[in-house]
């Protein structure tokens, strides 16, 4: 069956914040994000560099030149805060700290496939406070601020709340993963494919695309074995602030545990035990 909504409680905000200044975002930054430029102008580009990194996952110049834009917008905007990119590392300190992703998604953007996104969250101290997720050729973007609610449209003046959905029943819900490379490698995979078995339907939407789909409430589910923090910090905050759970594989509520498990809250206990026997 397919999911339904859940409506929001009374308590939850209605209105996003006026402006992405309201959520602590620069609005220089607000502006590279606006434009897109970088990724949109390389994306199915014929001379798009691409080289592998020391890990072998590929790296594109467009990576590479959108993180040094965003890192330069903040070095002149936030100049006391930390940032940590995925192509270039750590730079600053201090406790507040912008976590980038400028392509999340690099091996479908070097393909042409379309589901790829700028990541950018902001941590303060061990807690994600604000999340932005911009999907330009998809022309989507989602994002959220701590206590403030989960957002998704073009623009704060043109956007809708997100909720999850309010599937309470394994067998009626849908699940979204990235691959199975990384089930085998951490011996889970009898777990993982258990677990598509018990479910309703099963997609490979991927990335950031499955964690903002549990968001929208257009999927139940998701989960991944092996994913770093830049993968996931402008994420959790969203899902979070729009009713759902998001933790590792081991049941922490954090961004930096290696893994994810991200559901509409009804769920979360019962994927966990599904993914966990190898665990105990």
């Amino acid at each position: 069956m397919p999911a339904e909504r859940c409506p929001a409680p009374e308590s939850s905000v209605t209105e996003p914040a006026a402006s992405f200044a309201e959520l602590g975002v620069p609005a220089a930054l607000v502006d590279v994000l606006n434009a897109d430029d970088i990724t949109t102008r390389r994306f199915r580009a014929l001379d798009l560099r691409v080289d592998n990194k020391p890990d072998l996952t590929p790296v594109s110049d467009a990576d590479q030149a959108a993180e040094e834009s965003l890192r330069n917008v903040l070095r002149r905007s936030r100049p006391r805060d930390a940032v940590l990119g995925e192509e270039t590392g750590r730079s600053g300190s201090g406790p507040r700290c912008w976590v980038i992703d400028p392509i999340d998604g690099t091996k479908n953007y070097v393909r042409g496939v379309p589901v790829w996104a700028t990541l950018i969250g902001l941590m303060d101290g061990p807690d994600v406070v604000v999340g932005v997720v911009s999907a330009p050729a998809l022309s989507r973007r989602w994002w959220a601020a701590l206590g403030g609610g989960a957002w998704t449209g073009r623009s704060l003046t043109k956007a809708s709340p997100l909720r999850v959905s309010s599937v309470t029943k394994l067998g009626d819900a849908s699940m979204s993963y990235s691959g199975l490379g990384g089930w085998s490698e951490r011996g889970l995979m009898d777990n993982f494919l258990g677990l598509t078995r018990s479910v309703w339907r099963t997609r490979a939407f991927g990335d950031f695309w499955s964690h903002m789909l549990v968001a929208e409430g257009a999927c139940d589910i998701s989960a991944e074995p092996q994913v770093n923090l830049w993968d996931l910090a402008a994420l959790q905050v969203i899902v979070t602030e729009a009713g759902g759970r998001f933790t590792s594989l081991e049941g922490e509520v954090t961004p930096g545990g290696g893994s994810v498990v991200c559901t509409n809250g009804h769920l979360h206990d019962e994927v966990l035990a599904h993914l966990q026997n190898f665990h105990e």
